[in-house]
């Protein structure tokens, strides 16, 4: 038994239109006849007149009362139950907003090329370990502005990633606190995981980073912090767009400028929040336990996967039978009539 539920039950009204088209052909078909019988007598009427057979025509008409059938059932969309088919859905497990540091002091070489290119290039690679999971990113130096919401499109966060450097925020400084904060306002409101992946060296002017991570913990996120650069401090250069004349960043006092991963910052501000500090230095990192040990526990989901019932289109065959049936009874028609003009 066949066991169909329709959408759009209301284009059955149809059947009685085509019903009373189908008749009414009929009908034509014999008066049609009739009427030139009233002025020739048989004999006559089967000389000039060659007409298909009446099974002939009979196929004709059935093939047409078949293909309109089957249109409007197509029409009316017919599904089976939704018990019958069921997908598994998967919500994006865990909201990831990356939080990097474009300032000067990123440009130091103790990272070869320089801690922002070295960052960047960790970070593509670190997406990668993402799937599943929506992706912002976040550039900070004296202030900080959200360049890519939250996404589940990656290859729109690679594009931004590429594309972001010193220029990317026209005040200079680093400002760790104030870009948690504008960070935390760029998460969706209500229950899911949610992580901040802070890339930077550290470097902080005033901007209360641990209160900020404090009020970031108050809404469920996490921070994983991520430290490049030397302790020991490196010099910054300073490249003249022009010229290409390399010199090194002074202070006002014309004394030069040496720029030092501030790892206990960092290291305070992931366990405010319960997260990690990764002190990734100048050397590589290696991706595979950060994300195993200190990552992927914290966007485990909280929820089982979610099961979601959908109902399966059954008009597919229906539509190839119309379609079969509208060109059986047009070859007929197209043979009837070469038949009736020999």
């Amino acid at each position: 038994m066949i066991d169909w539920e329709f959408l759009h039950p209301e284009w059955g009204r149809l059947l009685w239109a085509a019903a009373g088209i189908l008749i009414f052909l009929a009908w034509r078909q014999t008066q049609g006849r009739e009427v030139l019988g009233r002025f020739l007598d048989a004999p006559m009427l089967r000389r000039l007149t060659r007409r298909p057979s009446r099974l002939w025509r009979g196929t004709e008409l059935l093939l047409a009362g078949v293909a309109s059938l089957l249109a409007i059932l197509v029409l009316m969309r017919p599904q089976t139950p939704a018990a019958t088919e069921v997908t598994w859905a998967r919500e994006a497990s865990a909201e990831v907003m990356v939080l990097l540091d474009v300032s000067r002091s990123m440009l130091a070489e103790d990272a070869a090329p320089n801690r922002l290119e070295r960052a960047k290039a960790e970070l593509r690679d670190l997406a990668r370990s993402l799937v599943g999971h929506r992706i912002g990113l976040t550039v900070f130096a004296g202030h900080a502005a959200v360049v890519c919401p939250l996404t589940p499109d990656h290859g729109f966060f690679h594009l931004v990633l590429d594309s972001v450097g010193p220029d990317t925020v026209s005040r200079g400084g680093s400002r760790i606190g104030d870009a948690i904060r504008r960070a935390v306002r760029g998460f969706p409101t209500g229950p899911g995981a949610k992580l901040i992946l802070l890339v930077t060296d550290g470097e902080d002017h005033d901007s209360y980073p641990v209160e900020a991570a404090k009020a970031a913990l108050e809404q469920g996120i996490r921070i994983v912090a991520i430290g490049f650069g030397d302790e020991g401090g490196s010099e910054i250069p300073i490249v003249d767009a022009e010229t290409g004349a390399r010199t090194t960043l002074k202070d006002r006092l014309g004394n030069v400028v040496r720029s030092r991963l501030d790892g206990e910052t960092l290291r305070e501000i992931a366990l405010t929040t319960e997260g990690a500090y990764v002190p990734a230095g100048v050397g590589v990192l290696d991706l595979e336990p950060i994300v195993s040990k200190h990552i992927a526990p914290l966007l485990r989901d909280t929820e089982p996967a979610v099961t979601r019932a959908v109902r399966a289109e059954r008009y597919q065959g229906l539509l190839l039978g119309a379609l079969v049936a509208l060109l059986g009874g047009t070859l007929l028609g197209a043979e009837g009539s070469r038949r009736s003009a020999s």
